[in-house]
């Protein structure tokens, strides 16, 4: 069973998610199992203070490393097998399905969230690894342990009731999912790809092949370098970028479009 713990000053924001829909359903029937723990239980004083003022002087306030440091060793010794312990940072390795793929395959996993400002730098050093969800600043790092941990659920044996449900996705292979369809057949005069009511699933196999390298070379080209694609289905991809580059109004000559 995979573990997952969390440390916050919000403990309480992690469960109303964890127990919904197929993240509650896992965590019931045991693919998962988790763990909040609220940061204040490693204070000391009468108001079980967790940030101070930053030395320099700046706006807002900064975790203090006394509590993370307490807490986190504390936590590591609940358990046989040493957590591996994930911060939150805007200088970290971004977040994607490979990343998540490679936590999947770990036993127990403890999410340090941030809050304030930040948290005193010397904290990080219990880290042992960084993530970014992406360019932009969240309140605190509850959310951002959510999704990772929603994510990796997902990989885990027994989480969804169709096993191939997570190997047909986004980003699975290096590219974009293929277009999906459901009833009608026809809506306000668009029609569903005729080949996927042919029920030839051969075909039909080809037909998602293609048009989920058609949507990466459109609209996520950056992920075409790492994916796994033959001499051929490449081929094919940069006919797109070229056929995208035309629409865009860059022309083989350099001259705009008319």
């Amino acid at each position: 069973m995979m573990r997952f713990e969390t440390l916050s000053v919000f403990p309480q924001l992690f469960d109303p998610y964890l127990n919904t829909s197929i993240l509650g359903r896992a965590r019931m029937s045991g693919v998962y199992d988790h763990q909040g723990y609220d940061l204040r239980d490693w204070t000391h004083d009468r108001h079980r203070t967790v940030d101070d003022a930053p030395f320099g002087g700046g706006q807002g306030m900064l975790m203090k490393p006394a509590p993370l440091f307490e807490a986190v060793r504390d936590i590591q010794q609940r358990q046989e097998v040493p957590a591996h312990v994930v911060f939150f940072s805007p200088c970290g390795k971004r977040f994607d399905q490979v990343c998540a793929q490679r936590l999947a395959r770990m036993q127990r996993i403890l999410f340090v969230c941030g809050r304030y400002e930040g948290m005193d730098e010397r904290a990080y050093e219990l880290a042992d690894e960084t993530l970014s969800l992406g360019d932009f600043v969240l309140t605190g790092g509850e959310l951002a342990a959510l999704t990772v941990m929603d994510a990796v659920v997902r990989l885990l044996p027994g989480a969804l009731g169709d096993e191939m449900s997570a190997v047909d996705e986004s980003f699975e292979g290096g590219l974009l999912e293929y277009a999906q369809y459901t009833r009608p057949a026809e809506f306000e005069g668009r029609n569903v790809p005729e080949v996927l009511l042919s029920g030839d699933h051969a075909r039909i196999a080809a037909w998602r092949r293609r048009n989920a390298i058609e949507r990466t070379a459109r609209w996520r080209p950056d992920l075409l370098e790492q994916a796994e694609l033959s001499d051929e289905e490449r081929a094919f991809a940069q006919e797109v970028r070229e056929g995208q580059n035309m629409v865009d109004g860059e022309v083989p000559n350099g001259r705009e479009r008319d």
